[in-house]
């Protein structure tokens, strides 16, 4: 077996060290700053590995950014709101959240943009799309200035390093990454912990995300204090669970997880009501389904709006666009959109529906 730059690494550490948790294999495959998937590579569109919404349709980002609008009303219309955007991709839904935005122009007037981003191809990428805007860059949230905040997050918790949990012949232990005998990556039981879920059968898996745990917290606390609103777009559990949900994708393709470290996206399901959970005190909406809250905003009107007058063909690869954000069968339903804000605020729209 042939083994990549990082993968000889990581399996020499294992050699040293014993199996590692699965989060710290899914952080070194997704962040090593030399050989890492998302430090080395634009990973998006049809020469890369995967698609996002934004990338499908301006709608996505344009709708996301009058969302932002009547939010930044609600909140009395600060003279001055920071808006970040977590994992902002080629900078794509930042644009065009600004374009639709600037129908507003006090709005426009009162953002000061901040991109969360450590991977120097992608910020390379974001400046290129957002050469005309005055934004900012930054390592980490906490890097970013106080003040009320708009927080968008669009496919960015999923990739967060998760740790796996399971249950075997009565006790729970740490599921861990190992060596098989052919020399490639395996999972294996790790040492025994306190159990993570009740009423499980052997085999049964559970995940957890600290890291998603720990900023969703770091955004409420912010929120709490500051003001704002912050909305989550992901796919995953709206009331968590069992399983496991590790995954990578490659060329469009799904692909084994353990396969090729570095080469391969790698996601898990998110957690929604963990994340709710740790975001208090601030509150929190949703999830809904992403289509639902998509025609909330309006996206039929919008497409209808741009459909009309064009020829037959960009017609129809409009409409098509929408589909693939709000069909059932597409992204509708399986993404997921909650929202959070200081606990005063007032419901954000694309909730409304809610029971």
């Amino acid at each position: 077996m042939t083994l990549g730059p990082l993968a000889r690494r990581l399996a020499d550490a294992i050699r040293r060290d014993g199996p590692v948790p699965v989060s710290r294999y899914m952080e070194a495959a997704l962040s090593d700053p030399d050989h890492g998937y998302y430090t080395t590579r634009d990973p998006l569109g049809a020469a890369g590995d995967f698609t996002t919404a934004p990338e499908i349709s301006q709608m996505f980002g344009e709708l996301i950014g009058l969302w932002a609008a009547v939010v930044w009303q609600a909140m009395g219309a600060p003279e001055r709101v920071v808006l970040v955007e977590l994992g902002p991709g080629r900078g794509t839904l930042m644009a065009d959240l600004l374009r639709a935005a600037a129908t507003m122009p006090a709005f426009l007037a009162a953002i000061d943009p901040w991109l969360v981003e450590t991977s120097p191809v992608l910020r390379d990428r974001q400046r290129e799309t957002l050469a005309a805007q005055a934004a900012h860059w930054a390592d980490r949230i906490e890097d970013v200035p106080d003040g009320p905040a708009l927080i968008v997050a669009n496919e960015f918790f999923d990739a967060l390093p998760i740790d796996q949990y399971i249950r075997v012949d009565g006790l729970w232990r740490e599921r861990r990454v190992g060596l098989g005998a052919d020399g490639g990556f395996v999972f294996v039981a790790g040492p025994e912990v306190p159990a993570p879920a009740t009423g499980l059968p052997d085999g049964a898996i559970v995940e957890t995300c600290p890291e998603g745990r720990r900023l969703a917290a770091l955004m409420g606390r912010r929120l709490a204090r500051s003001g704002g609103a912050a909305l989550i777009v992901d796919y995953g559990s709206a009331a968590g669970g069992s399983g496991d949900t590790l995954q990578a994708v490659r060329r469009h393709r799904f692909h084994p997880a353990l396969d090729d470290p570095g080469e391969a996206d790698l996601t898990a399901h998110v957690d929604f009501a963990a994340l709710a959970t740790a975001a208090a005190p601030a509150k929190a909406w949703g999830p809904v389904g992403q289509g639902d809250f998509l025609r909330a905003l309006g996206i039929e009107t919008r497409a209808a709006l741009l459909a009309k007058g064009q020829p037959p063909a960009r017609a129809a690869d409009i409409k098509s666009g929408m589909r693939r954000l709000i069909d059932a069968a597409e992204m509708g339903t399986l993404f997921k959109v909650m929202g959070m804000a200081h606990p005063a605020l007032a419901e954000p729209p694309g909730f409304s529906f809610l029971p």
